[in-house]
C-alpha cells in the first residue's frame, strides 16, 4: 500500500502513512500563472493499492479540482485500486433541493469522483450520513467523535456539560457526552435560507460553575457558537468550550465566538487552521488497517 499526501493534506497525509507502516508518493504540484493546477507524481503507482489524502477546505473547488485531477492521473498511470480520503469533503451541506431550481452539490461531486475512478472513499463526519449512498462504490463515514472525546477527555474539564449549538448535531453531542460521562442537551438554531440570518435558543441547562462544550461537526463564520455561547455564560457556564471535526473559520470567525465568551476552540486536522490541535490521522489508520 502506497499514501499519496494530497496538496491539502500533506501533513495529515504524511501522519497516516507512519501509522500505516507505507511508503509515500510525493506530488510535486504548483499554480500556473493564471491560477490553474500543476500536478505530477515522483514515483511509480503502477499495480499498487493507492491510498489518495486530499480534503476540500477552502478554496474548496480548486481542492476538489486537484482530487479529480489526482484520482484520474493514478488510475491512468497503472494503479490498481484508488482509496479516496477526503476527511473533509466539501458542499456537503447542499444535499437536497432545498428551493425549486438549486443543484444538489454534493450528489454531483459524488459522480465525479466515481467517475475519476476512485475504488473507494473515506470522509469523516459528513453533514449527512445518508448523502454516501449515492456514489457506487464502497464508502466509509468515519466519527471524529472519537478522537475530540479523548482529547476533552485528557483537558480535566469541571463537571462538563455537553450540548450541540443545533438539533443536526444532537448525535455528535451524544455521543461526545456518552465517551465523557456528561450531561448533554441542545439548542435550536433556525437559519433564514434567503437572508442567512441565525437564530438560536434553547431551555436553560444547568450549567452554572460548571465547563460547557459545545460540539459540531464544522464551525464556519462561528455565529451559531457564538450565539449559544452567549446564553451559556448568561446561565452562569464557568467556561465554555467549542469543539469540531471541520475548523473552516472563515475570517472572523474566532474573534467573533472569543467576543461571546468562548474560552477556548478546538478543532482536527480534517481542516488546517490554528485550532487543529487533534488529529484524524489514527481514525483513519485504523479503518485502513
Amino acid at each position: 500500500m502506497i499514501v499519496v499526501p494530497g496538496p491539502s493534506s500533506v501533513d495529515l497525509g504524511k501522519r497516516i502513512a507512519k501509522l500505516i507502516s507505507a511508503r509515500t508518493v510525493d506530488l510535486d504540484y504548483k499554480n500556473f500563472p493564471d491560477g490553474e493546477s500543476y500536478l505530477r507524481l515522483s514515483g511509480s503507482v503502477e499495480g499498487e493499492d493507492i491510498v489518495l489524502v486530499q480534503t476540500t477546505y477552502p478554496q474548496q473547488d480548486k481542492r476538489l479540482v486537484e482530487l479529480l485531477l489526482i484520482i484520474d492521473a493514478l488510475k491512468d498511470l497503472g494503479a490498481r485500486r484508488v482509496r479516496a480520503v477526503v476527511p473533509y469533503m466539501a458542499y456537503a451541506r447542499q444535499d437536497t433541493r432545498f428551493r425549486e431550481g438549486e443543484a444538489v452539490s454534493i450528489r454531483t461531486l459524488f459522480r465525479l469522483i466515481e467517475a475519476a475512478g476512485a475504488d473507494e472513499f473515506y470522509t469523516v463526519d459528513v453533514h449527512k450520513e445518508a448523502t454516501l449512498q449515492a456514489l457506487g462504490i464502497k464508502a466509509r463515514n468515519l466519527l471524529g467523535t472519537e478522537v475530540i472525546s479523548e482529547h476533552l477527555m485528557a483537558l480535566g474539564l469541571k463537571d462538563p456539560y455537553v450540548l450541540s449549538p443545533d438539533k443536526g448535531a444532537i448525535m455528535i453531542a451524544k455521543r461526545v457526552a456518552e465517551r465523557l460521562g456528561a450531561e448533554c442537551g441542545n439548542f435550536e438554531k433556525t437559519r433564514d435560507r434567503i437572508t442567512g440570518a441565525i437564530t438560536v435558543k434553547g431551555e436553560a441547562a444547568d450549567v452554572r460553575g460548571r465547563d460547557a462544550v459545545l460540539v459540531d461537526d464544522m464551525i464556519s463564520t462561528g455565529g451559531t457558537i457564538a450565539n449559544a455561547a452567549r446564553i451559556l455564560k448568561e446561565w452562569g457556564a464557568r467556561r465554555v468550550l467549542a469543539a469540531c471535526t471541520h475548523p473552516l473559520l472563515v475570517p472572523g470567525a474566532f474573534e467573533r465566538m472569543r467576543e461571546a465568551g468562548v474560552d477556548e476552540v478546538l478543532g482536527t486536522d480534517t481542516v488546517s487552521s490554528p485550532v487543529s490541535r487533534i488529529s484524524v490521522a489514527p481514525l483513519i489508520a485504523k479503518e485502513l488497517r
